[in-house]
């Protein structure tokens, strides 16, 4: 039993979900999650877009929906979750901010927090029928090729294909600024690279999330070579303009 609630627990992560949604919001996950994974668009992955589609399918064997959300500290009523889906983008979601919404014939801005996830709802005060409150359900887009699956977000990076044949260091511009990480040599393709805790931010009891970049292949890639002068080239540059 233990093993079958792991697997469900699984399978909405590879959605972007944090736990059970209703049909709309379930549904829109999975269109969200199946296109950023599609491996002929720029950050997908083969094995990626087999898992969210198996995802999918075993939710609905499940019968793994419902028709009401919960907010992060509260359970509230269907009526009272708006049909609008917020979407927001992987930056909006590490770092919050706002966005504007239609709810109706009303344009309205609400409020993103740091760490929000796919499937968490933003509180509405005052935004139903009646001066009720809505909680509306968020859905993190992939932008630019970064996306948001569960805890964790996902990019690509080209490189030269002899960095992957004969190994060395690579430089990763991330969302968190340059990152340096070591490629062993005669990996087989693709090959993913685990930035720790450079996922979304820990909240509500989620842990902090991490960074899966996926290294491209690429003709005009810099070699590592040109990777360890770039590297050499900024930390020379910031000490000179230090001293």
């Amino acid at each position: 039993m233990r093993h079958d609630a792991s697997r469900i627990a699984a399978a909405y992560a590879a959605l972007g979900l944090t736990g059970p949604a209703n049909p709309d919001v379930l549904a829109t996950a999975f269109r969200a999650a199946v296109k950023a994974a599609r491996p002929d668009l720029p950050g997908g992955d083969d094995e990626r877009f087999r898992r969210v589609i198996a995802a999918y399918r075993l939710i609905q064997q499940q019968g793994g929906v419902r028709t009401a959300l919960a907010a992060p500290d509260a359970v509230v009523e269907t009526t009272r979750v708006a049909p609008t889906v917020v979407g927001v983008t992987p930056l909006q979601a590490l770092n919050g901010g706002s966005c504007e919404i239609r709810l109706g014939e009303r344009t309205l801005r609400v409020s993103v927090v740091p760490g929000v996830r796919t499937g968490d709802c933003l509180r509405l005060r005052g935004g139903g029928d009646g001066g009720a409150d809505l909680y509306l359900p968020v859905l993190i887009r992939s932008v630019e090729g970064l996306s948001a699956l569960g805890d964790d977000l996902h990019m690509t990076w080209p490189v030269s294909p002899r960095l992957i044949e004969d190994g060395g260091r690579v430089e990763i511009d991330t969302h968190a600024g340059p990152r340096g990480a070591w490629v062993t040599p005669g990996l087989t393709v693709p090959v993913r690279i685990r930035l720790r805790n450079l996922g979304l931010p820990a909240r509500s009891g989620r842990p902090a999330g991490h960074l899966f970049v996926t290294l491209q292949p690429s003709e005009d890639a810099p070699s590592a070579a040109e990777h360890l002068l770039a590297r050499f080239t900024r930390v020379w540059t910031s000490e000179r303009l230090a001293a």
